[in-house]
């Protein structure tokens, strides 16, 4: 035992790039076994036949392989990058570069709390500076080849900029408060961080569609009619309570299509994007896009399975459920707080800071822990749509919601067929074919 302890101990990096790679090649072979089947059907599949024509199949099946090549492109990129960055000492190496600049602003070069803050600004520029050319990509390359971006290059760049700059106005202060509770919160002080991220989240599910969602997309309120009036009489008989009915403007960004309920116990709102009301959204007579969005009856049973996550208490359960995680990742990273070889493995002989152990405890050692909790949060979220989708066909509108569901398939170039290994382990909604068939089965 001691043996394979003294083993770990001088092997921690290679144990974890070891992880990160093992779950790489896993995902892998996953996204190839869709693709194989992608390539497979050619033609369109009776399964398929009656749901969608062969145009739209042909149309969805190369928005699919184009995806999937980018997947696979997006996620060689990415464990390239971690894995020299972890082998060259890459958190050692910046938070050399914060104590340099610390000392060149003035700044207490032994202050946990400040350094922490510029390392992580430091590592945030970089990593959006890495992901940067498949973000571009992914807009104005895939996207744009498939219909879906409406975003200029000067809406990007002023969007980019507002994400990366809110991201760092909420990150960082959080992270000083992180630091502060531990270096203060004694041996119990995973409690109390806790707590912290539990209030944080709280106030953050108020403040994001109040002040933050707001940066980035226009919400006007949703014009008198009979879409919102048949809206009210909805929400009014399940005692909903309907606070405010929102449209966001989402076809400046994209002609994908969603809607959305949030707010606490008297004030719920409901948010639709314009891309979802049919004929809502101005295009010009060239626009591929013009005859896309669902019929009032449809929307009324995208809300009514909405409104099913809200009955079942499925938000409540979902966050329970993270706070599971939360909490086991704190109380390990408790226990390995002043493990020397831990930071030793990252380039950290003289030192061990704080916020570099939370790195390394929670994006490296925690990997296996957060796959399983991962896959457990898919099976649970499957449950919750099949439960959503029951609700909405109970109250009468099943016909409606299967024609959105199928709309919605097409208006997104949704693919509709997926290997079962494959979909098992990504889809958090299921496929459409089974939401249909449950549906039925549920008249």
């Amino acid at each position: 035992m001691e043996l394979l302890v003294a083993f770990i101990e001088k092997h921690i990096l290679g144990a974890i790039l070891l992880a990160i790679w093992l779950l790489y090649f896993w995902d892998h072979y996953l996204t190839l076994r869709q693709r194989a089947l992608m390539q497979r059907l050619v033609d369109l599949p009776k399964s398929v036949e009656g749901l969608m024509t062969k145009d739209v199949y042909d149309k969805a099946r190369s928005y699919a392989l184009d995806r999937n090549s980018f997947g696979i492109v997006q996620g060689i990129y990415s464990k390239v990058f971690n894995t020299i960055i972890l082998v060259t000492y890459g958190y050692y190496h910046a938070w050399q570069w914060s104590i340099e600049i610390a000392k060149l602003c003035g700044i207490n070069h032994e202050n946990d709390i400040l350094l922490s803050a510029i390392c992580m600004f430091i590592i945030n520029v970089l990593s959006h500076i890495i992901n940067l050319p498949l973000i571009i990509y992914d807009t104005f390359v895939l996207e744009e080849k498939h219909g879906f971006n409406k975003q200029t290059a000067t809406f990007f760049i002023k969007d980019e900029i507002k994400k990366f700059a809110v991201s760092q106005v909420i990150a960082l202060p959080l992270l000083c408060g992180m630091i502060w509770v531990v270096k203060i919160g004694g041996d119990y002080f995973f409690w109390y961080l806790w707590i912290l991220l539990v209030v944080v989240s709280l106030f953050m599910m108020i403040l994001y569609p109040e002040v933050i969602a707001p940066l980035f997309d226009k919400y006007s309120p949703l014009p008198e009619g009979e879409l919102k009036q048949k809206i009210e009489e909805l929400a009014a008989s399940l005692k909903f309570p309907l606070y405010k009915l929102f449209v966001v403007e989402s076809s400046k960004r994209s002609s994908h299509s969603n809607a959305y309920l949030y707010g606490f116990y008297k004030y719920k709102r409901i948010v639709l994007f314009d891309t979802l009301i049919k004929g809502y959204c101005k295009k010009d007579d060239n626009d591929a896009s013009k005859d896309c969005g669902c019929e009032t009856k449809e929307i009324l049973a995208v809300l009514a399975h909405e409104l099913g996550h809200w009955k079942h208490n499925h938000t409540l359960k979902g966050f329970l459920f993270s706070q599971i995680i939360f909490v086991a990742s704190f109380v390990i990273f408790a226990k390995l707080l002043r493990y020397e070889p831990m930071y030793s493995a990252f380039g950290f002989v003289d030192s061990q800071p704080i916020f570099i152990g939370l790195i390394i405890v929670t994006m490296y050692i925690l990997i296996p822990l957060y796959a399983i909790f991962s896959f457990i949060s898919v099976v649970i979220s499957r449950r919750f749509e099949f439960q959503a989708d029951e609700f909405a066909t109970k109250l009468g509108h099943g016909e409606s919601l299967k024609a959105a569901l199928l709309k919605l398939q097409k208006d997104n170039l949704g693919y509709p067929l997926f290997d079962k290994l494959y979909s098992s382990w990504h889809h958090s909604h299921p496929p459409v074919i089974q939401r249909l068939e449950a549906i039925d089965k549920n008249k």
